[in-house]
């Protein structure tokens, strides 16, 4: 099965948006490598819009941009699995792809059997210049069905941006993972748009198709396509805490060839990765929700409970959670022996309650087992 956990990898787009290359790729996988990032779970390297020439060639067929990608698609994938990596690409359910390249439809199995000779093993499919009289359920169902028909096992990334109720389909069209939001951009109110809007969408993402929150910026620093503003390193933290916890897939979207070490040791925070690819797939409950203080719950494989505390407001806060609020009373005796996942350090064991001091923006992730003193 695809998609047995959240898809990990690298996409073009937040950085460089139409400003690719043949080049730009093969540097990237090599740093994917060179790096430890691969090491960490990072597989997939993903090219976004604006890869192709403005036409199609005389039977229908897509065609690389020439000056981009002078060697084509073909030997660009044989470079990328060569390292033991796997290839992505991007097209769209509409006439046009969002940057004026053509789209998919009703060119939809042809373009499933062009990009399984090419070797892709993910397809991101947008929703640009969709006509109005084709519902979006019919054309994601299209372009599943021809890839599922194509010959080899490609990974579906849907992204319809949220729109059109896409949790009361994608996943029975055949995606593997889809869009729950429109695009994010690198600053913090766009992080924390995003989380606000996944708060009735948990019951939707499992194995085999996940919630996406879109790609991550973690070490953009207002750099790039989408690079309004920046974050700090602190809040980027936290967008990478919430990614995790609640299983969205993660795709790099910072230029990996020039990032600091920093954001090196967040993206690579094993800890913290093993909470989102933890085999159970199970969503977390917000354990409390007030006034921008949120504590996720999240049950994991062998009884563990991932617990994440963040404090989203502009004001430092103390976030408490009474543990008999998520089902553990303290006349029973038990409570939970924690590690700081951040800190990378068991803090014992703690019974009752847990109360934390954050900074605006910050969060602290354990992981705890239900245990008797």
């Amino acid at each position: 099965m695809l998609a047995k956990t959240p898809p990990m990898g690298w996409n073009s787009w937040n950085t460089f948006g139409t400003d690719i290359s043949e080049s730009l790729i093969r540097e990237t996988a090599d740093v994917l490598i060179d790096s430890g990032l691969h090491d960490a779970g990072y597989e997939y390297v993903v090219i976004d819009d604006c890869w192709s020439e403005k036409k199609r060639d005389a039977s229908g067929r897509l065609v690389p941009d020439h000056k981009k990608f002078p060697s084509g698609m073909k030997a660009l994938s044989d470079y990328i699995h060569s390292k033991s990596l796997k290839f992505g690409m991007y097209s769209c359910a509409g006439t046009r792809t969002c940057g004026d390249y053509p789209g998919s439809l009703e060119h939809e199995f042809l373009d499933a059997r062009t990009f399984a000779d090419w070797g892709v093993d993910l397809l991101k499919y947008d929703y640009c210049f969709k006509p109005k009289y084709l519902e979006g359920h019919l054309l994601y169902k299209r372009m599943a069905m021809a890839l599922r028909s194509c010959g080899r096992d490609i990974l579906f990334s849907a992204c319809s941006w949220g729109t059109d109720g896409p949790e009361n389909f994608m996943r029975n069209a055949g995606s593997h993972m889809w869009r729950s939001t429109g695009d994010i951009q690198d600053n913090w109110a766009s992080v924390k748009g995003i989380v606000a809007k996944q708060a009735d969408l948990s019951p939707y993402g499992a194995p085999g198709c996940y919630n996406d929150m879109d790609m991550l910026v973690v070490g953009m620093h207002g750099k790039g396509n989408v690079g309004f503003g920046g974050c700090t390193d602190e809040e980027y933290k936290t967008h990478f805490s919430i990614w995790c916890l609640l299983n969205s897939p993660l795709m790099i979207g910072c230029d990996i060839r020039h990032m600091d070490d920093v954001t090196l040791r967040t993206l690579t925070n094993r800890e913290l990765i093993a909470i989102n690819q933890d085999p159970e797939g199970r969503q977390p409950y917000a354990a409390v929700n007030d006034n921008g203080r949120l504590v996720y719950v999240r049950p994991l494989e062998n009884g563990d409970y991932a617990i994440g505390f963040f404090n989203l407001s502009d004001s430092p806060s103390s976030i408490c959670l009474n543990f008999w609020d998520i089902g553990l009373p303290t006349s029973s005796g038990y409570g939970f022996r924690m590690r700081d996942l951040w800190l990378h350090k068991d803090i014992g064991f703690v019974r009752e309650y847990l109360r934390i001091p954050l900074a605006p923006h910050a969060c602290a992730v354990y992981r705890a087992k239900v245990a008797k003193s």
